[in-house]
């Protein structure tokens, strides 16, 4: 059986992710709809080794289809979250437009999976960040259950869009001839600089991205002895994120047993080499559908308590995988 599929926001970074990692997933796709603002219409997109037409994105664009993968910005899936769902059509959201409805599944496969079969039309993608640190610790967290995360984040320009990665590139190349040059995307000089995260800030001092990976994670697990402390930065990296994670459980969980679980767990992939002190960078994992997990140890601080080292795909794993995951699980697709 095959569907009807539309993605809104084609023309974007993550949107062209979908469209590869639908293809490439072999997702049964009869007809695709790429969607896009007014301005992108009539610009082509190339699936399956055809060219197809952008078309408009209008309260009119999701009769007959399946489904919709949304990347398009939380203002655009409000706008059109009504018309999808009237139509019969399941909306997969990359937005943080409806990740805190509580009618809303928000879903990382490999944490609650079920949930993307009880949604009511709509199903949330969570934040790049929240997702790629859960994907790392399930198999862990499965096996001892874990009472806090101390995150501190290494964040790429694509996690703010096409626009800031061209900005990173520019500007790390008007730096590099000795030329001024000033930002517009982002509020800092991303060339060989880093910053606390461009999200607002709020009235405790944590902004915006820092409180989604407390709230989405409590909200995805289930769990709420599970506590998150987040520290998030912007460095001039083009696509993939990183993540040192501070994980105390609440009971002992050795070095040895989380490399066992991580080795055999889903979508992840442990990449170290001790004697070189050679552990994944973004280069090695840009494109890459796994999150990478290494380094590590134990931390002497306090008891049951390990640090590991783990960096994802921001614009795969972080953001157009796990949406196409989630359709997988919600239509019952298996993957070939």
């Amino acid at each position: 059986m095959g569907y009807k599929v539309a993605i809104a926001g084609v023309t974007g970074a993550v949107g062209r992710e979908m469209l590869a990692v639908l293809e490439r997933r072999n997702f049964p796709v009869d007809e695709l709809i790429p969607l896009a603002s007014a301005r992108s219409a009539g610009k082509t997109v190339t699936f399956k080794g055809k060219q197809i037409t952008v078309q408009e994105l209008t309260e009119n664009s999701f009769d007959g289809v399946d489904v919709a993968l949304f990347s398009a910005g939380g203002s655009i899936s409000k706008k059109f979250a009504g018309a999808c769902v009237k139509a019969g059509c399941l909306m997969v959201d990359n937005s943080s437009a409806f990740r805190m409805d509580d009618n809303v599944p928000l879903v990382v496969p490999e944490v609650n999976p079920e949930a993307a079969r009880n949604h009511q039309g709509i199903i949330a993608n969570p934040n790049c960040t929240t997702i790629i640190m859960l994907a790392a610790l399930a198999p862990l967290h499965n096996a001892v259950p874990i009472k806090r995360v101390v995150a501190s984040t290494y964040q790429a320009a694509s996690g703010a869009g096409q626009a800031a990665m061209d900005e990173l590139a520019d500007g790390t190349r008007a730096y590099l001839d000795g030329k001024d040059f000033e930002p517009q995307v982002l509020p800092h000089p991303y060339a060989f600089n880093l910053f606390p995260h461009n999200s607002p800030l709020m009235d405790n001092g944590y902004c915006e991205e820092e409180i989604k990976m407390v709230k989405e994670t409590a909200k995805i697990t289930g769990d709420p002895e599970f506590k998150v402390n987040a520290t998030c930065i912007r460095v001039p990296v083009l696509r993939t994120h990183a993540e040192a994670l501070n994980v105390e459980f609440r009971d002992a969980m050795s070095v040895e047993r989380a490399y066992e679980l991580l080795k055999v767990a889903p979508g992840i992939t442990v990449f170290e080499d001790r004697a070189n002190n050679r552990w994944a960078m973004p280069s090695d994992v840009a494109g890459k559908d796994d999150v990478y997990v290494g380094r590590i140890r134990i931390d002497p601080s306090q008891p049951n308590t390990l640090d590991i080292w783990v960096v994802g795909d921001q614009l795969l794993k972080g953001a157009a995988l796990n949406a196409v995951q989630c359709a997988e699980l919600a239509l019952d697709c298996v993957p070939s």
